[in-house]
């Protein structure tokens, strides 16, 4: 199996075990989709994808209408996406992806985190380049299609790892190929079951189970704030040990 799909195999459950949290973050992506791309799925892509993203994570249907709504509202005042970048304890790198109407709070907030954890915040782009930035597909398994023909077909398309999980083909790509991605999915057919965008480490670091406690205390803390929408780090996961 793949580094990325290991990797993200790993720490799935923990990030997602939250359910509130899960529908807070996706109805902040329904938001953001809806401004820059308008409030209709046949016409926008990325909302479409993400209503298919919160079926599958049971999200209530009025939540999604509510997030579309928000956007199309003319008192909305647009979130901004900021992402901070910094070391925890150890020299854990650590990524933070944000979504937040009022950046100074969020700055401070995530700021105060680090330094109160045993972490630093470092300037934007440091540690970018410690992290593929990768589209994440899972689409439901067809009949007749040969996992080898799929990836050779999609290699042109910027896929580079595909991975059978249970009933779903879990697909990799470059961040920037997305659209490209999904518009071939569409039209060849494929059910697409959510769309992510994933940050996968160049290289992870092993620590010990002390070591392990204090970072992810870091991590909770993060992710736990309101303005945080993905926290991406390169220790190594206990499933990978």
């Amino acid at each position: 199996m793949g580094r990325a799909f290991e990797y993200r195999k790993a720490r799935k459950m923990k990030r997602w075990g939250n359910m509130a949290r899960v529908f807070t973050k996706l109805g902040k992506e329904i938001t953001i989709a809806v401004k820059t791309g308008g409030p209709d799925p046949e016409t926008n892509p990325r909302l479409r994808v993400l209503i298919q993203t919160s079926k599958k994570e049971n999200m209530p249907k009025e939540n999604v209408e509510r997030a579309i709504k928000k956007a199309s509202s003319k008192d909305f005042t647009d979130y901004k996406e900021m992402n901070y970048e910094g070391y925890g304890p150890y020299g854990i790198a650590i990524f933070v992806e944000t979504a937040t109407d009022n950046t100074t709070r969020t700055v401070a907030n995530v700021r105060s985190y680090f330094n109160k954890l045993g972490g630093s915040l470092g300037t934007t782009g440091s540690l970018e380049f410690l992290f593929d930035h990768k589209c994440v597909f899972h689409v439901a398994k067809k009949e007749g299609i040969s996992l080898e023909d799929l990836e050779l077909e999609l290699i042109d398309y910027g896929v580079d790892e595909l991975e059978e999980d249970e009933n779903e083909i879990v697909i990799y790509g470059e961040f920037a190929q997305n659209s490209n991605i999904q518009k071939y999915l569409e039209e060849n057919g494929f059910e697409i079951n959510s769309a992510e965008f994933e940050r996968i480490p160049n290289d992870t670091k092993s620590v010990t189970p002390e070591q392990r406690e204090q970072i992810e205390k870091l991590i909770d803390k993060l992710e736990d704030d309101e303005d945080v929408q993905n926290v991406f780090h390169n220790m190594k996961e206990e499933d990978e040990e």
